[in-house]
This record gives structure tokens, C-alpha cells and sequence, in this order.
């Protein structure tokens, strides 16, 4: 999660669900709802290459197929989803269950294009962005364009992720994920539209001048 200040209205008596924990469970979330991966190759492919878990103490962890979610209507007050929607076959009928189970509230997070574009993870299945003026989250799948077409390009930065190079995606959050609250539920739809997709140039960072600085000097040392 790059954005766990934006969770911001939860309230003391709420129950919250989290979708996805993996090794970071948020301290607030009081029940857990996690893919019942088919082999552990699988759980590592889905988990970006770790296996770690994290610390869930006694709160109850749910598996689940992709389908409907285990739980009533409106079981819960807030749901968390973050980095889970763009692994899902089907973004509109996920969030439904979403909807049902969580009273309309929660948070969600996910990579934008820009960062699929670099890295073109496989498990990744949708590019997608919120429209906050018409309460829009639209949806591209991959399978829709010719992204794989990028394959050997992405292996190349995905090889720079690895290996630590990450300032730009680090220093300008905004242009690489989206993470945002919302109080009630939205609509969900699939688009052709790439420029719904991408983020606001306006919110690229310009380097300051220490950054600037320390930069031509490492880069002079070749660290």
C-alpha cells in the first residue's frame, strides 16, 4: 500500500475487511480475505515474488475462489482493497462484492498505466483509473490491446525494479498508482479510451535542487 494515509475515515467501532493482505495487513482491518492460491508458485507469482506472511495475530483469515466473497450483506463497515482489483478476471462484478459486504465504504488501491507500462506485470490483468467527477472506475483489459506485444521491453525494466532502481516511480507516487476512499458505491466500466487511463501530467514532481545534486554525484561515482 503507497497511500495508507488516505485511509482516513474509519471509524472506532467499525469492522473492516481487508481483501488481499498478503504480508502487510493493515493494523486496523479485523477480518482477512485472501485468493486460495492453487500451489505455491502460483502465491509467489501472485505476491510479486515473495512468500513472506504477515502478522494477523487472531483475526480470522477467509480464502475464497474469486467469486462471491463468504460473508453477508453488509457484514462489513469499510473494506480495503489495495493492489487486488488489477488481478481479478472481472473489475465490475469484483466490486460489486464489494459493495455488498462493505455498506458502500472502504479504500482502494492499484498500479496506473504508466507503472504497467514500464514493468508489464503478467499477473496484472486490467489498466485502471477513477474518474472523481463522474464517479467513474474505468477498466481496460490487457487482452484488449497489444501490450504483450511490450513483453521483452518490460522484462528490461523489470530487471531495473529488481535490482533497486526505482527512484522515479518512489519519488512520484501519483503518476504510478492511485489509492483513494470513497463513501458509497461508484460505477464500473471498461474503456478503449487510453487517455482515461493515464494520470495527470501536472502531478509529475520536479526534482529539487539537493535531489538534483546528489544525483550527478552518484552518478559521477557510477553508484
Amino acid at each position: 500500500m503507497f497511500f495508507a494515509e488516505k485511509i482516513q475515515s474509519i471509524g472506532p467501532n467499525d469492522r473492516v475487511l481487508e481483501i488481499g493482505p498478503g504480508a502487510t495487513p493493515h493494523p486496523r482491518s479485523n477480518v482477512f480475505l485472501e485468493l486460495e492460491y492453487q500451489s505455491l508458485e502460483e502465491k509467489k507469482l501472485q505476491r510479486g515474488g515473495g512468500l513472506a506472511e504477515g502478522n494477523f495475530g487472531d483475526r480470522p483469515i477467509f480464502n475464497y475462489d474469486g467469486g462471491i466473497f463468504p460473508f453477508g450483506d453488509a457484514e462489513f463497515s469499510y473494506v480495503i482493497c489495495s493492489h487486488v482489483i488489477e488481478h481479478v478476471n472481472d473489475p465490475a462484478a469484483f466490486m460489486r462484492e464489494v459493495f455488498r459486504v462493505g455498506s458502500g465504504r472502504g479504500y482502494l488501491e492499484y498500479p496506473l498505466i504508466t507503472y504497467e507500462y514500464l514493468y508489464g506485470f503478467v499477473v496484472h490483468k486490467h489498466f485502471l483509473k477513477y474518474d472523481h467527477g463522474r464517479r467513474v472506475l474505468h477498466f481496460l483489459p490487457k487482452v484488449a490491446t497489444d501490450f504483450h506485444q511490450f513483453a521483452p521491453v518490460h522484462s528490461v525494466f523489470y530487471s531495473s525494479l529488481v535490482n533497486g532502481w526505482d527512484d522515479l516511480c518512489a519519488a512520484n507516487k501519483n503518476m504510478f498508482f492511485e489509492g483513494f476512499e470513497f463513501d458509497q458505491s461508484f460505477a464500473v466500466e471498461q474503456s478503449q479510451n487510453i487517455e482515461l487511463l493515464c494520470p495527470e501530467v501536472q502531478t509529475m514532481r520536479t526534482k529539487g535542487i539537493a535531489r538534483k545534486a546528489i544525483g550527478r554525484v552518484l552518478n559521477t561515482l557510477g553508484l
